[in-house]
């Protein structure tokens, strides 16, 4: 039996991950919808959903996947086209909920990406509500120019809190435990930092070292 799911249509940066899992052997595949399909428009003409059935198509030819072997494909969205081709190509497939073993090795496969795109341990792992939007947004806005280039930036949430102004401004900081969102290194309390203030839906402060650039 063969699982279908998807991994990151709901983080605010990377793209989404789309995986395949034969359960009885293990043989685990995946690939990529890039994050420009959410960005420019793209996102608007929906070519995301073409892409993921391309990837499926591809993913079950790895597999050699038989029309006559069991497919259990996500419920979700993502997968309108998908299932409309496995229709009319006459696999035997049905849409249901995935669970364990897939959707555990899927989300730590984008796990292992978004922190391959720099995004602080902390943000993806420990953390009840992983990948957060407006975690994540204060890590966007720590280093914005390079950042926003990973985002989904055609998402109406992006639109709305993507644009804000930062105000900046230069202070100490005697507080411990604090960690600059650009280099990812620890803040020496009582050293000099560069402050970012910005209003998404609450107030945030930013601590930069001052000389990360």
């Amino acid at each position: 039996m063969v699982q279908v799911d998807d991994a990151g249509s709901g983080s605010l940066v990377g793209g989404t991950c789309i995986a395949i899992l034969r359960v009885d052997t293990g043989e685990y595949k995946y690939e990529f919808i890039p994050v420009s399909l959410y960005q420019n428009g793209n996102f608007y003409r929906k070519y995301y959903l073409e892409k993921c059935k391309d990837i499926v198509i591809n993913l079950l030819k790895d597999l050699q996947v038989s029309k006559e072997e069991k497919i259990e494909i996500c419920q979700g969205y993502m997968f309108d086209a998908v299932r409309k081709y496995l229709e009319e190509k006459g696999y035997n497939w049905r849409s249901t909920r995935i669970l364990d073993p897939l959707q555990s090795i899927i989300e730590q496969t984008f796990n292992e990406y978004a922190l391959e795109l720099g995004v602080p341990i902390q943000y993806v792992k420990y953390t009840k509500y992983p990948l957060h939007f407006h975690r994540i947004l204060r890590w966007v806005y720590a280093d914005y120019q390079k950042r926003c280039k990973m985002c989904k930036t055609d998402w109406k949430s992006f639109k709305k809190y993507g644009y804000l102004n930062l105000s900046i401004s230069y202070d100490h900081l005697y507080k411990k435990n604090y960690t600059c969102l650009r280099c990812g290194k620890k803040i020496i309390p009582g050293s000099k930092v560069k402050v970012l203030n910005y209003i998404s839906n609450r107030p945030n402060t930013i601590y930069l070292h001052t000389n990360c650039n």
